[in-house]
């Protein structure tokens, strides 16, 4: 499976609003923070919208916000909103295979288990899970700075 950019975008942007919780952020304030673009940030959007993961606030202190908690979205939940399935074959799309070799095929066993292990990160791995590895992240980025700063002197 390969992740599109669109569905990146896309997690990039729910992971600013949930690190972000308390505030509402504009396409523009995301893709500056980001360092991707507006214009197809400005595409995922809608999507999300109306998903009912994103809700958009009108005025000066207007944006975007998560319309629940953080605990309460998965890395799968987001893929599967943009992308529909993400299966890594076609005949795994459907909750009954329909290919028409489905009980010949040598490779669907490899597919399925391929598909199940796909799931099994996407769907356990919250956007709190990612708000916290983030914020562990710039921690140990600032304390390396840290030292770096106290060694030089």
């Amino acid at each position: 499976m390969k992740v599109s950019t669109k569905s990146r975008y896309a997690l990039y942007l729910m992971l600013a609003l949930a690190l972000h919780e308390d505030e509402n952020l504009s396409v523009k304030t995301v893709a500056a923070m980001e360092g991707i673009s507006e214009k197809y940030l400005e595409q995922v959007i809608p999507q999300l919208i109306r998903s009912g993961y994103v809700k958009s606030v009108r005025g000066a202190k207007g944006g975007y916000h998560l319309t629940k908690s953080p605990d309460d979205y998965t890395v799968g939940m987001i893929l599967r909103t943009v992308e529909g399935s993400i299966a890594p074959v076609s005949c795994l799309d459907d909750e009954v295979n329909q290919c028409a070799k489905c009980k010949s095929c040598v490779t669907l066993d490899l597919w399925e288990q391929v598909d199940r292990a796909i799931a099994n990160v996407v769907d356990h791995v919250t956007l709190a899970d990612l708000v916290d590895r983030q914020r562990r992240l710039e921690s140990r980025c600032r304390a390396a700075g840290e030292k770096k700063d106290s060694i030089s002197l």
